[in-house]
């Protein structure tokens, strides 16, 4: 039987060929895949039968590749080119995370673990009952922390950074929240700017506000998530606070967007 490196390489690699470029990633390659599958009975266009296709990813399943793991869990959870079956879903995704939790935290594998974590994280977070999985913030916590903290994983990270701003989440604290959404900003997550943004630039409890830094943010994340799912609600942020920013804070945050860039600082 072929192998994903084999039967499914040449849609990988047209998967890839046609991806923007900022989408360069295993993730997006796997949903790149699984979107590819969603209403396809065949994969003839590129040499590969539907069948042909699933069984080579269940091949490399059984050998532990995370690719085909994860490519095999999105689509079972979402019914894309297979019937939906959570029970299925959860239990590849939790194979990544169990045979896989001391990967190097570098490269393709290691975003693919770090996210099976994330998502672990969200069927604990909202409970599963209908697969046996019971809600637990707990391990829903510990689960994020380690995708965040080990692999640097910048959804996880931010979904830490928010975590410390509730008392039912991490418990209150501004300043592990700002490092945890610095960090995930600093990697180019646009919910993560704004996030950072709105909470320097109006502060929290004891933590003073910094508007001229928040609001530099703001526009980072504002031009970040042009063109995505999540614009709406970085605009929002910004125009928020815009409606009360001083004309010396706009200006201040402008100078300091415009040294950012001129020093070679990425976001």
């Amino acid at each position: 039987m072929r192998t994903l490196s084999h039967a499914v390489f040449t849609l990988l690699l047209a998967v890839c060929a046609t991806a923007p470029a900022q989408a360069q990633t295993a993730i997006d390659a796997a949903s790149g895949l699984a979107r590819a599958m969603d209403g396809i009975t065949s994969m003839d266009s590129v040499g590969v039968p539907n069948d042909t296709f699933i069984s080579a990813l269940e091949s490399d399943a059984e050998a532990g590749r995370p690719l085909a793991l994860w490519q095999l869990g999105s689509m079972y959870e979402h019914g894309e080119g297979v019937s939906k079956d959570p029970v299925k879903a959860f239990g590849y995704y939790s194979q990544i995370a169990i045979q896989h939790v001391d990967t190097a935290p570098r490269g393709l594998e290691a975003d693919i673990v770090a996210r099976s974590f994330v998502k672990l994280g969200d069927y604990f977070s909202e409970g599963a009952p209908e697969i046996g999985v019971q809600q637990d913030p707990v391990e829903s916590h510990r689960l994020l922390m380690h995708a965040a903290s080990y692999f640097g994983d910048a959804e996880a990270q931010y979904r830490v950074g928010l975590l410390y701003q509730r008392e039912d989440g991490l418990g209150v604290s501004p300043m592990l929240s700002a490092r945890w959404l610095q960090s995930a900003a600093s990697k180019g997550h646009c919910l993560a700017q704004a996030g950072l943004g709105d909470l320097l630039f109006n502060g929290m409890e004891s933590y003073s506000p910094r508007p001229a830094e928040g609001l530099m943010w703001l526009n980072i994340a504002h031009e970040t998530c042009h063109g995505t799912a999540d614009q709406a609600v970085a605009d929002e942020m910004l125009s928020r606070a815009v409606s009360i920013a001083s004309p010396e804070d706009r200006a201040a945050a402008h100078a300091m967007a415009n040294m950012s860039y001129e020093v070679g600082i990425e976001f």
